[in-house]
């Protein structure tokens, strides 16, 4: 055998070992995977069991617990139930129980009605007993008296009405009498506490305003040549300047104090400057007039601070400011406003009635004021006229309307208003008038009380407060006196201008004169 056929014999026998070693391979792992799907299979049949089991223990568990629920559930409804039958067994009791008792309080009832009726029916009886026997007792007294009962009850009537027309007026005289005091005390009471409680400025200024010159040679170039400097300063102020009168100084007079403010203020810049031409006065006016209308805005502004009044219109504010330059009878009426706001404050918290109200009112109530130099009408219907036209309340217009006594006051605001008002003006220092002017005053009251028929003699006293008037006896009786008295203070208030009030006093005196000899 040759090389070629040792070849294919060694190729032919690798080849049957080959298949051999696939064969017995495939024999080994068929025969493993066997095993391996026995040992699953048992493997899986003993998982199925485990999970049959272990479910069937929970489906156990589960059923034992939903019963021991229902059982729980049951033991509470029956328990809720037993209770709310317990309730409804006392709740029904307790409607039987008042079931009885109301029964009870019908059967008291009817029994009480009928002994009313009982009662009813006796008295009836007893009064057409008593109006037979009054029957006859009227008809005995009127044998007896032989008067008719008609007659009798307009005789007694009449004897009883004057007896109480006697005590009632006895009555009514005292209690007013003593209303009178107490009000009279409780009234002093406020007033005083008030004035104590408030602190006022004593301001008083005239209507003139004095500029102070560094030499007289300054009057000289404040007329200017053939006066055209003086012309176009009063021209452009409406402010007189009187020169001559006083060394080294210059007097502005005029009316309108916010006009007389800025003379003065330009007047003073001019000096300061030294250039005084017309060109230059104009400027200088026009700056002392934007000053002054800053300072009667600062003014305003300040008299609302102090008095804590708010919430004003500003027009009204500046009304306020302008006050500042207004005096009357010397006293600053701004200043005299605050005080008056103060005042009626005080006593409106005394009183215990709304404060705001009553300071706001009495801070606005002379505000006519500051506009009466510039439209027609007294300052009480042009301060109405500004409250309404700036939207104030009814309270206040009342009040400013109502403080001099024009209409009759009809809040205690306005009282009050009207009170502070006069304390203000009436208390010392507060006003101040000139020697000639308070004599006039006090020749005029006099003539004004003498020129009515039955005055003998009138004296004017406490400074022009009061007037006592001496009336003839023979003349004028007691019921004419108060006539006359009311009569002479009207007289006064159309004819005369006069600061707080002025009391009348009328006085009658009967003298029987007799001698024994």
């Amino acid at each position: 055998m040759g090389t070629a056929g040792i070849i294919i014999l060694s190729v032919v026998l690798a080849l049957l070992g080959l298949a051999i070693g696939v064969l017995a391979g495939w024999i080994v792992r068929k025969n493993m995977a066997e095993k391996a799907i026995g040992s699953a299979e048992e493997e899986s049949k003993r998982i199925i069991e485990n999970a049959i089991s272990a479910s069937e223990a929970k489906k156990r568990e589960s059923v034992l617990a939903a019963k021991e629920e229902i059982m729980q559930i049951r033991n509470e409804v029956e328990k809720e139930t037993k209770e709310r039958r317990n309730e409804l067994q006392r709740l029904e009791r307790r409607l039987v129980q008042k079931e009885e008792t109301l029964d009870r309080k019908m059967e008291t009832l009817e029994r009480k009605e009928d002994n009313l009726h009982r009662k009813e029916s006796e008295i009836d009886r007893q009064k057409e007993e008593l109006a037979e026997l009054m029957g006859k007792q009227h008809a005995e007294l009127e044998r007896i008296s032989g008067l008719t009962a008609e007659e009798a009850k307009q005789l007694l009537l009449s004897s009883v009405e004057e007896e109480v027309r006697y005590e009632s007026a006895m009555m009514i005289k005292e209690i007013e009498q003593r209303a009178k005091e107490e009000a009279e005390k409780r009234a002093k009471n406020i007033i005083a506490l008030a004035i104590q409680r408030c602190a006022a400025d004593h301001v008083a200024e005239t209507t003139v305003s004095v500029v102070a010159l560094p030499n007289d040679e300054m009057k000289g170039r404040i007329i200017g040549r053939e006066g055209r400097n003086i012309r176009t300063l009063e021209t452009l102020t409406g402010i007189d300047l009187i020169i001559d009168d006083t060394p080294e100084a210059v007097i502005l007079s005029g009316f309108d104090p916010i006009r007389r403010e800025v003379a003065r203020v330009a007047l003073e810049k001019l000096i300061v400057d030294g250039r005084i031409h017309p060109a230059r006065i104009e400027e200088m006016v026009d700056k002392a007039q934007k000053e002054v209308d800053q300072r009667v805005r600062e003014e305003g502004e300040q008299a609302t601070f102090e008095t804590g009044v708010h919430g004003l219109h500003p027009e009204l504010i500046r009304l306020l400011g302008r006050l500042r330059f207004r005096t009357s009878y010397g006293q600053n009426v701004l200043k005299h406003s605050v005080e008056v706001s103060f005042l009626a404050g005080l006593m409106a918290a005394e009183l215990g009635v709304d404060i705001q109200l009553a300071k706001r009112a009495g801070l606005l109530h002379d505000i006519g004021k500051a506009v009466d130099h510039d439209t027609e009408g007294t300052h009480v219907q042009i301060g109405v006229d500004i409250s309404k036209k700036y939207k104030e309340s009814w309270e206040v217009v009342h009040a400013i309307e109502a403080h001099h006594g024009d209409v009759e006051a009809k809040t205690i605001v306005a009282v009050l208003v009207s009170a502070a008002d006069a304390v203000s003006a009436a208390r010392p220092g507060a006003r101040r008038e000139t020697l000639e002017s308070y004599i006039k005053r006090l020749q005029k009251l006099e003539e004004i009380a003498e020129a009515f028929d039955g005055v003998e003699k009138s004296y004017a006293i406490q400074a022009g407060r009061e007037i006592r008037i001496i009336v003839k006896p023979d003349k004028v009786d007691d019921v004419l006196a108060p006539h006359i008295a009311h009569e002479i203070s009207k007289r006064i208030e159309e004819e005369l201008e006069y600061p707080g009030q002025i009391k009348v006093v009328v006085i009658r005196e009967t003298r029987a004169v007799d001698y024994a000899k």
